[in-house]
């Protein structure tokens, strides 16, 4: 391997970078998870997300990765054989269905083109259909990390209202928390799945599952298996500062710490820092004269930026040339996208002179392997950078 001088650019749409606070707060010496210290930090913590979610209600966290947050947000509120209506979005859309199914849920699945969210006139009509209301949760992806498309939540709650129907919503949102704009509460959403690693800036290893007074309610009537994930022994346990079974107390100081620092620039500049720098992104890959995978204005991620490579062009080999040349990792194509995309991060602790330097990485990325560019695509992001 090529021996490069310099820091790592971890462009990818999470892990992302880990802040040097988060790292030293994570560095502390581990202690008891029985004892009154822990009790003061699992306090702080489950108070200070909240607001990180929009709610005033409950949020588990479970020592795991954003998989387990899923299932937990199915085998809390459904049963065996429970009909689950979903919508392919892109590849985590798709994993989230074959999860269903692998549970004994059964699986309505409509299809999609990968570079739209779901179409909220699409729930409606697939909710007023069923009359029987047999349906009994809406599973949607918030952001689609393996696309760069941002589905319409508010949007999809309205289409819900308005087929009267009173199936639960599961939102996914785990490369959109932190990041984009989003509001559990208002939104009316009853289960919000989340990770650690992307608009958090932690490590992997935290999940998370913000609960709606309707999902909690949902999960004592359900009979379906459960004992890692079920709500009622962690929530009961969390009123006192405790978990029941050994948490991630390391990854607590540091989770404490990121909260700390999203406070303290505030959410709304935090998401509109994402928005700004989605913005640039997206200028330059148009002015290169590339695509830009989602096809929806109003559905651009502010957390990473998917670009469609022209005929005859291996995103793959693009990426093999930018991490040896300027070491730095972009986002692969996944499932039906695989060498036809990739995906610049832009997400969690990022800055403008950051983005900059990323786009010239990728600009000069793209010239090395022979693909047809406008090299005013840095000068156009720019463009959009300076005035903020």
């Amino acid at each position: 391997m090529t021996t490069h001088a310099g820091r790592h650019f971890l462009q990818i749409p999470g892990p992302t970078n880990v802040p040097d606070r988060v790292l030293r707060a994570m560095s502390a010496p581990t202690i008891d998870h029985r004892g009154p210290e822990f009790s003061a930090l699992a306090r702080h913590v489950l108070d200070a997300v909240r607001p990180v979610f929009g709610t005033t209600g409950p949020v588990v966290i479970y020592p795991a990765s954003g998989t387990g947050a899923w299932e937990a947000a199915l085998v809390n509120t459904l049963g065996p054989g429970d009909r689950v209506l979903c919508f392919e979005t892109g590849h985590f859309a798709t994993l989230w269905q074959e999860m269903a199914r692998g549970l004994g849920f059964t699986v309505d699945f409509v299809p999609g083109d990968w570079r739209h969210g779901v179409d909220p006139t699409a729930v409606e009509e697939q909710l007023a259909a069923d009359t029987a209301h047999s349906i009994k949760a809406v599973c949607v992806v918030h952001n689609e990390t393996s696309t760069g498309v941002t589905s319409r939540i508010a949007e999809i709650r309205r289409a819900i209202d308005a087929a009267g129907h009173p199936a639960l919503l599961l939102v996914d949102t785990i490369s959109s928390l932190g990041s984009i704009d989003y509001r559990h509460d208002e939104w009316g959403v009853d289960v919000t799945v989340a990770g650690s690693q992307k608009g958090l800036m932690l490590p992997p290893g935290l999940s998370f599952n913000a609960v709606s007074a309707k999902a909690l309610e949902a999960s004592r009537a359900t009979s379906h298996a459960k004992s890692f994930w079920a709500w009622g022994p962690m929530i009961e346990a969390n009123q006192r500062g405790f978990f029941p079974y050994t948490p991630a107390t390391n990854l607590l100081y540091g989770l404490a710490e990121a909260l700390d620092m999203l406070q303290e620039e505030g959410l709304p500049q935090v998401f509109a820092r994402h928005a700004r720098h989605a913005r640039a992104t997206r200028a330059a890959v148009r002015a290169w004269g590339l695509e830009v995978l989602c096809a929806d204005e109003r559905e651009h991620s502010g957390s990473l930026t998917a670009v469609l490579m022209p005929e005859g062009h291996d995103a793959d080999r693009v990426r093999a040339i930018i991490l040896d040349r300027f070491d730095m990792s972009l986002g692969a194509g996944l499932g039906k996208l695989a060498g036809r995309i990739f995906r610049i991060g832009h997400l969690g602790h990022f800055n403008d002179l950051a983005l900059a330097g990323t786009l010239a990485g990728v600009q000069m990325g793209l010239e090395l392997a022979g693909v047809p560019v406008n090299p005013a695509g840095l000068n156009a992001a720019l463009d959009v950078l300076r005035p903020a």
